[in-house]
């Protein structure tokens, strides 16, 4: 029924269902939302405003998507509630007309070595059918095809029990064919570990030989139990030892041995180091053990597989003469032109299953990556627009969409390309909600919800409602910065020096020479997926001091925090202890200091299954994390949990002056408010950070670190409008501090704002990869000569 008949008076009265056209939120008071009340309107796109740290976020995601995501799991048996992510009910009052919700945020992909853009998406699985059915030779199911699969063979006999002493004994065999890769078994990359990194030979275990951190003389678990095992002698230099003893030092299997009358395990050194190291994460490594693993572990290209992961066998079936391994290492819009060629009516279905995901590839702008990129090594933009593919052609409608800034890591050039995809969801009648800052995505909204005023406490509230041009007309931060132009540098700093990259042929790098200034501002730049990434970060001669501050996730559990990370908290332990006598673990709700009750985190956690399990805050401390006679002990007239409830610019001015003085922690302090997290509480959990707030911590804590060269990876990432200002001071201090910054960036503020910049392009996968310009912004945007330079000359109205 059209808009026009229902207001017809002939026509009958609107149907009662067609009356709920809005979401209903009322008291929302998700972590610092206070009582927010909105009303959203359904088939429409809505973007949430702010600055970061506002309240978005918690509005978006934390209520709305949530909420959803819970009520539909309630739909489903207890049973199969056991298997699922169990959700609180969120702290809001009511909401009302919600619809199922799909969350596209910028969490990375998972960063497994066996996990690439063809395992992430449905891309791989398909092609791996395909090649089981119309591969030549013939080789095996789909199974085959696969790297995380290995070839198993399996035989035995095992009894039934028929009861009444009846029993039946039944041969088995088991033969499984799996397309691993033996010798690097399914990762294209194999460890060799540098022996002289481990120990010294000239010395023998008794002289202290081993050079591996954290192994002490005296320590039972690593160097008593080899020295003491009886299989090796203690006084002999390793480099005398025998074939045998070599053997039995490096390789041993696992062996019962007794130290001083203790059982303990021997296992040869080389399978120890690879349990103990490099089975972990390296970036959840301390940084001296990173080190140490960076040092003595060497990774290079499997020969077996030559990097594709893949056995011989299932290397040596083909269509149309390409293997599996070479259709993955095409890059995506090659691949889908492949595919297109290929003609078979047994398998119509899954060619034209597999044609639409390639096709969405190549539509959403990763065209340029290939299925065998590993999934770790894609930016939050890229892993992002990863998840849309799956809902480009779904023919679901009526549904939310609730998008994390989808314009992150986009060239100003594609971001064109993102809103017209948003507005295609919307026009088939979905409700599309999106957190952005982008003044190019704002300005498509139908509607327009800005929080604020401030960040953190000062933030939770709704600043503004209603239309894009109600926005800019509004007195709001938000409206009065979204017309905000940076003029072009009118003067620009002269280099120091250059760090000189030649021949780089990293990714889709086409042998690039460039010499990159050093003691400026160098702004790396180019359409998604044009080399900058690579090179900057795969590039850049070894030994040159540098400090690379990406946007990964930060390591912490939600007893994790600013204070905790940034090593803010130890400097006011010892201030704590000294001024009152007593042991700085005391300060520690970690430590000593612990409430007994909560071990020092707060709340007590009640698991109830299959429901969302409740937190309590802990009647013995009332949620303050400590022991009441901890609390006791003052310091500036300020007890630990009152000084960890503190905003970091409340902080700062406590620990700089007055009693409470204390510059190591006043320095800390400084630099978290120099990159705008001044209204961070110091105890707040890091969980509860956005991509944004984390980066920026990251960079707090290495702006003290002695490299001379920083590069940073979008610092623009989750920024308002109004905070980008606040950024570029910040670039311009570590600039005239004597630092070298290269920064990779899109946004124009900070192109403007560079005293070089790099563009690389034309394109994007092979069609990048060259330098296009080198200068300065003024005759960037003088020459207008690439598709940076148009855009850099629009915003600044040149």
């Amino acid at each position: 029924m059209s808009m026009a008949k229902r207001t017809d008076p002939q026509s009958p009265a609107p149907h009662a269902a067609d009356s709920h056209d809005l979401i209903r939120v009322h008291g929302a008071r998700v972590n610092n939302l206070k009582d927010v009340s909105i009303e959203i309107p359904k088939r429409r796109l809505t973007v949430f405003t702010g600055v970061s740290g506002s309240g978005k976020s918690s509005l978006v995601f934390g209520t709305i998507a949530a909420e959803s995501q819970r009520l539909i799991n309630e739909t489903y048996s207890a049973f199969v509630q056991g298997f699922m992510p169990t959700l609180a009910r969120p702290e809001v009052d009511v909401l009302d007309g919600l619809t199922t919700v799909i969350t596209v945020d910028q969490q990375r992909l998972g960063a497994d070595p066996r996990s690439t853009v063809g395992t992430a998406t449905d891309a791989n699985a398909m092609l791996r059918i395909l090649f089981s059915r119309l591969g030549k030779p013939h080789i095996g199911s789909p199974q085959a095809f696969s790297f995380n699969v290995a070839s198993v063979q399996a035989s035995g006999a095992f009894k039934v029990d028929r009861g009444a002493d009846r029993t039946r004994t039944v041969k088995r065999t088991f033969t499984r064919t799996g397309g691993m890769c033996t010798r690097c078994e399914g990762r294209g990359t194999v460890s060799d570990i540098d022996l002289t990194q481990l120990y010294d030979d000239s010395k023998s275990l008794a002289e202290g030989a081993f050079t591996i951190p954290g192994w002490k003389s005296d320590s039972f678990w690593t160097v008593r139990v080899y020295a003491e095992s009886g299989l090796l002698d203690p006084d002999k230099p390793i480099r005398k030892f025998t074939k045998k003893e070599m053997q039995d030092f490096l390789y041993r299997e696992p062996t019962k041995v007794k130290v001083e009358g203790v059982n303990l395990t021997y296992e040869g050194l080389i399978p120890k180091i690879q349990k103990s190291f490099l089975s972990k994460d390296k970036e959840a490594l301390q940084p001296h053990i990173r080190e140490f693993v960076e040092r003595a572990v060497t990774f290079t290209t499997c020969p077996d597989c030559d990097g594709s992961r893949l056995s011989a066998e299932a290397r040596s079936s083909k269509i149309a003469k390409l293997n599996i391994a070479d259709a993955c290492a095409m890059q995506i819009s090659d691949l889908a032109e492949w595919v297109r060629g290929l003609d078979d009516p047994s398998v119509a279905p899954l060619l034209a299953a597999l044609q639409r995901t390639l096709d969405s590839f190549v539509e959403i702008g990763l065209g340029y990556l290939s299925l065998d990129r590993p999934s770790g090594t894609l930016s939050g933009g890229e892993a992002q627009r990863v998840k849309m593919i799956r809902h480009l052609g779904s023919s679901l409608t009526d549904v939310t969409y609730v998008f994390d800034e989808p314009t992150i890591g986009l060239h100003p050039h594609d971001i064109q390309r993102m809103n017209d995809l948003l507005l295609r969801l919307r026009d088939k009648g979905n409700t599309v909600l999106v957190v952005e800052h982008k003044p190019q995505t704002i300005a498509i909204a139908d509607h327009v919800v800005d929080l604020g005023p401030g960040a953190g406490t000062a933030g939770g509230t709704v600043c503004f409602e209603g239309t894009v041009e109600g926005l800019r007309a509004g007195d709001t931060v938000t409206g009065r910065h979204l017309d905000d132009r940076a003029a072009v540098k009118e003067t620009v700093r002269k280099p120091t020096g250059a760090l000189e990259v030649r021949g780089a042929s990293a990714h889709n790098l086409q042998g690039v020479d460039v010499d990159i200034p050093l003691g400026v501002l160098t702004v790396i730049t180019g359409v998604a997926g044009s080399g900058k990434s690579s090179l900057v970060h795969g590039s850049i001669p070894a030994g040159a001091e540098v400090v690379s501050v990406d946007q990964g996730a930060i390591r912490g559990s939600r007893r994790s925090n600013p204070a905790t990370y940034t090593g803010l908290l130890d400097p006011i332990r010892k201030a704590f202890a000294k001024a009152n006598g007593v042991k700085p673990a005391l300060f520690s709700p970690n430590s000593e200091g612990a409430c007994p009750t909560c071990n020092g985190a707060g709340v007590i956690y009640t698991d109830l299954a299959m429901m969302a399990g409740v937190a309590t805050p802990c009647e013995e401390c009332e949620g303050r994390r400590f022991q009441a006679s901890v609390l006791d002990y003052r310091f500036g007239g300020r007890d630990i949990s009152e000084v960890l409830a503190m905003s970091v610019a409340e902080a700062e001015e406590f620990f700089g002056a007055g009693e409470a003085r204390t510059p190591a922690a006043h320095r800390i302090l400084e630099r978290l408010a120099d990159v705008g997290l001044g209204y961070l509480s110091l105890g707040q959990p890091l969980t509860t950070l956005s991509g944004g707030e984390r980066q920026r911590l990251r960079l707090a804590t290495h702006m003290a670190d002695k490299g001379g060269v920083y590069v940073l990876d979008e610092p623009t990432t989750g920024l308002h409008l109004a905070d980008v200002e606040q950024l570029l001071g910040l670039l311009d201090r570590l600039v005239d501090s004597g630092k070298s910054v290269i920064v990779v960036e899109h946004h124009q503020a900070v192109m403007a704002h560079a005293d070089w910049i790099i563009d690389l392009g034309p394109g994007a996968g092979h069609d990048g990869g060259r330098i296009v310009f080198e200068g300065t912004p003024a005759d960037l945007v003088a020459a207008r000569s690439t598709l940076t330079g148009e855009h850099l000359a629009a915003y600044v109205g040149s």
